[in-house]
């Protein structure tokens, strides 16, 4: 038997599934594409993970994008953060050109233009969905490591969580938090001491400084009502479809703290309410992290330790993760190990450090007896990538060079036209439009504050009154002598005894 009828042989019997499953491409040996053997992907273990990687030009986006549509046909939402925002184009239909029906040809794969029901969101005041999450949602175990706190800080933070749940004051925005922090440091220091302990002030400090800065970076915008709700990522369309949830994240690119924030923040409230779905024949959503290093860059090991747990346990809900990079480096081994499906596009040896870092990643993939990991990695084309995958049982797939399906959506943005378009059709962008600012802790401790002056000013005035009442003033102290005088029996008989003797004369 020829190399090629064993290579046909071992990826055809490397990527057979016995469900659904979706197909990414062809396979690739030697240079030339292979008809025979189609590159695919069991429905069953997209919730293990991946990682989609590579240089900048290499076709990251694209094969997004078709992995986007396979799982939109096959009924599955999706999630995807748009950091570039060129991923709008899959809401039209893609335009066939000579070089797409050619490539199609070489995989034999028919080529289908198709549009897909899209959603467009956004964290800060982009037209959209509004993404918006309370502070009470976080709860003060994930918001102490967002603002990447020390134990002791995070236990004042657990406390103003005790305090405000106590008092029924509902910590919904930055402002609130805020507010807090200032009362349980002045008109509210008694109260705090008596019921649970002594603050350092250079400790709420030091909070209050961390929490302006997730501010300026615009968690401003995010904190706040009304939250989203997990739900409104699971839909279908009328046709089957599923949704394809785009978050546009064009200007946060120099706020990495609010895309950590915002991530983590989803993942946990998905994993929170996510009933557990065991091994599932497909997942509930799959989600994919554009520029993933901007989360992992600039977390601490805290944070890095609670990613790594939530990518860890979110599998058994029926959540697949899928990170986009440039280089696996840039993910952190705990959970670079998690994901189960690895897409790595080129990467360019430009440096003596650039081809210390291939031959890393090139150990990262399983051997193979038909390539030159190392080699093969600066020489794929645009659009080619390595693939490696599970099977149906949990075993990794033999390592494939695959030549990329084309999308079916248009390979381009959308215009401001077409994004008003899919805005003005939506429903979602109606119902999460309008901020609610309802009385919340900044609200209610204003009140207390104010209450606690007026009733000072009322004890003051009473006191005030109580005073000039026991005093009595000199001219009243003189009078009342004068008169006891004018009065006196003693007074009188002088008086009279005068007049007498006057009389006489």
């Amino acid at each position: 038997m020829s190399k090629k009828d064993n290579f046909i042989k071992d990826i055809n019997n490397g990527y057979l599934s016995k469900g659904d499953s979706i197909t990414l491409g062809g396979a690739i040996l030697d240079g030339e594409a292979i008809a025979e053997s189609h590159v695919k992907i069991p429905l069953k273990t997209l919730n293990r993970h991946g990682l989609i990687a590579g240089a900048t030009g290499t076709g990251k986006t694209k094969t997004i994008q078709v992995f986007s549509e396979q799982l939109s046909n096959a009924g599955i939402p999706v999630l995807m953060m748009d950091i570039k925002g060129d991923f709008s184009g899959i809401a039209k239909e893609g335009k066939e050109e000579g070089f797409i029906t050619e490539r199609h040809a070489k995989i034999n794969i028919p080529y289908n233009v198709s549009a897909f029901p899209v959603e467009l969101m956004s964290l800060s005041k982009q037209s959209g969905i509004r993404l918006r999450a309370t502070v009470s949602e976080f709860g003060p175990v994930l918001f102490s490591r967002i603002l990447d706190l020390n134990d002791t800080q995070a236990g004042v933070i657990a406390i103003i969580f005790k305090y405000c749940d106590d008092n029924k004051m509902p910590l919904l925005d930055l402002k609130d938090i805020k507010k807090v922090i200032n009362y349980i440091t002045e008109e509210g220091k008694a109260e705090i001491e008596e019921s649970y302990g002594k603050i350092s002030t250079s400790t709420t400090g030091t909070i209050l400084r961390k929490i302006i800065e997730l501010e300026q970076q615009g968690g401003d915008l995010f904190f706040g009502e009304l939250s989203f709700e997990i739900d409104d990522l699971m839909r279908i369309d009328e046709n089957g479809k599923g949704y394809i949830n785009i978050i546009r994240l064009t200007d946060i690119q120099d706020k990495p703290k609010l895309f950590s924030t915002f991530m983590l923040s989803l993942l946990a409230e998905i994993y929170q309410q996510m009933p557990e779905k065991g091994d599932a024949p497909q997942p509930e959503l799959v989600i994919f992290i554009d520029e993933a290093h901007l989360i992992f860059n600039e977390a601490s090991k805290v944070l890095l330790e609670q990613i790594e747990t939530i990518v860890k346990l979110i599998r058994s809900k029926g959540i697949g993760i899928y990170f986009i990079t440039q280089n696996p480096m840039d993910v952190p081994s705990g959970v670079l190990a998690q994901l189960g499906l690895k897409i790595q596009h080129a990467l360019r040896a430009f440096t003596a450090n650039d081809r210390q870092a291939i031959k890393k990643t090139a150990d990262n993939y399983p051997t193979s007896e038909y390539y030159k990991t190392d080699e093969l990695l600066t020489n794929l084309g645009i659009g080619e990538a390595l693939v490696t995958a599970l099977n149906e049982k949990g075993i990794p797939t033999p390592l494939v060079a695959t030549m990329m399906r084309a999308p079916q959506s248009r390979m381009d943005i959308l215009t401001s036209e077409e994004i008003e378009e899919i805005n003005g059709k939506s429903k979602l962008v109606k119902k999460y439009s309008e901020e609610v600012d309802r009385e919340s802790a900044y609200e209610i401790l204003n009140k207390k504050i104010e209450e606690a002056t007026q009733v000072q000013q009322q004890k003051e005035e009473q006191t005030q009154a109580k005073s000039s009442k026991t005093e009595p003033s000199t001219t009243e102290v003189v009078t009342k002598s004068v008169l006891k005088v004018v009065t006196s029996a003693t007074f009188i008989r002088g008086v009279f005894g005068v007049l007498s003797k006057f009389l006489k004369k």
